[in-house]
């Protein structure tokens, strides 16, 4: 069986979420939890390297919960300094990874599903790299400058689409790509860009409705509806 190293990149300030959304309550379980839970019972995830420059108030907030000692103490559980930017956070924990095959996935994308997870890992394997994706249901513009600006033209929604976590690749292949990257490290905003930017495929499937990013208050009121939907709790709809 292929071992995946788990990268959960959580330095983020948090910012539009007014801070702390890592460890803010979601349905009773801080949302990092709720994040490492879904790959720590894994028997195909090998380790989970959490990325942070929080790890006191990370890990003060397991320690408030019950059965904590499950995650703490958990082998797989390893922690890495944060770096300046996203990709430097990628890169930090990548070179201390110990497993052939990494699978980045954002620390605020607690809902992704045992089902998703399984089916961009097969599709890593099998074409080297992958990534969940949703396809464009707006009208995307392209434009001049930041807001207020002028329209250049509209992409067509057909060749576009919305990328999820987790985000699968070799090790070796992602280090390359950083170590060679033809822009400056912080203009990379999604982990397998730094394999486009070197001319490696990626594929990329499916993605989920549910397995959003929570960046703000209304992400997370969100999440918390589904968590609280009959197809979740159990109950029958009439």
């Amino acid at each position: 069986m292929v071992s995946f190293s788990v990268i959960l990149p959580a330095a983020g300030a948090s910012l539009r979420f007014g801070g702390g959304k890592l460890i803010a309550d979601l349905l009773g379980q801080p949302v990092i939890v709720r994040t490492i839970n879904a790959f720590l019972p894994r028997a195909d995830v090998a380790e989970i390297i959490v990325a942070t420059s929080q790890r006191e108030q990370i890990e003060a907030c397991i320690a408030a919960l019950q059965h904590a000692d499950v995650i703490l103490n958990s082998p797989k559980l390893r922690w890495c300094a944060g770096g300046a930017t996203r990709a430097h956070t990628v890169q930090n924990a990548a070179q201390v990874s110990r497993e052939n095959w990494l699978a980045i996935h954002d620390a605020a994308r607690p809902l992704v599903s045992q089902e998703l997870i399984d089916a961009v890992f097969a599709a890593a394997i099998e074409q080297g790299a992958a990534a969940p994706a949703l396809p464009v249901s707006v009208t995307i513009k392209e434009v001049a400058a930041p807001l207020p600006s002028r329209v250049i033209r509209t992409l067509p929604r057909r060749t576009l689409a919305a990328m999820q976590t987790p985000q699968c690749m070799k090790r070796e292949i992602l280090l390359a790509a950083l170590a060679n990257c033809p822009i400056p490290l912080d203009e990379v905003t999604d982990d397998v860009q730094l394999l486009e930017l070197i001319g490696h495929p990626v594929m990329l499937v499916p993605g989920e409705e549910q397995n959003l990013k929570l960046t703000t208050r209304m992400d997370a009121r969100i999440a918390s509806e589904w968590l609280q939907s009959p197809s979740q709790t159990g109950e029958s709809q009439t």
